[in-house]
């Protein structure tokens, strides 16, 4: 158990298979505050679309990024939050934590296929392409290379972490800065 101590908002990004949403909604849970995961996907269940509609449609009306990046950082700013997203470390410029999760393309895309199934070369194809889509999108809209994560106050390679060993170094680099106290 931890109590916080101050208001605390904890970005995490990392790219699409790295375990952004299970650890975000780990830690959230831990600390007892409000997960902010507001995706493309729920964009998607919304409007009635698919995932591939929303990031095909995302390639030429800059409306779609806009969006669910300032209405995710709009969230974050009410309370102490976990924000889960691609963009989480570079948007909540105020984040008092700043972590980034890697895995390498083959895990990203092993783990994709347990989460949802179908064809492991079809889910590195797309993967590859979802990268490379997003990639160019943030560099356009804000100039972000979604590549340069080296500032982030805390990098870790999930390779060979289970989620909770993830959120378990966050929380003691939460502790480490005094922003909570294990009870």
């Amino acid at each position: 158990m931890y109590k916080l101590n101050k208001e605390v908002r904890i970005a995490i990004s990392g790219k699409s298979g790295c375990g952004n949403t299970t650890v975000s909604s780990l830690l959230a849970k831990t600390l007892d505050i409000t997960l902010i995961n507001y995706t493309f996907r729920q964009m998607a269940a919304e409007r009635n679309m698919t995932l591939a509609e929303v990031i095909e449609a995302a390639k030429t009306d800059d409306s779609f990024d806009k969006y669910v990046d300032n209405h995710q950082v709009e969230l974050a700013m009410k309370e102490s939050c976990v924000l889960g997203s691609r963009l989480a470390i570079w948007m909540l410029e105020k984040a008092d934590l700043k972590v980034y999760l890697y895995a390498s393309d083959d895990l990203r895309a092993g783990r994709i296929l347990n989460r949802e199934g179908g064809d492991l070369q079809e889910i590195k194809n797309f993967t590859s392409m979802r990268d490379s889509e997003d990639s160019r999108r943030y560099k356009t809209l804000y100039n972000i290379d979604n590549n340069n994560y080296e500032f982030a106050d805390l990098i870790i390679d999930t390779q060979d972490k289970t989620p909770e060993q993830i959120v378990q170094l966050i929380l003691d680099e939460l502790e480490n800065k005094h922003f909570v106290t294990r009870l």
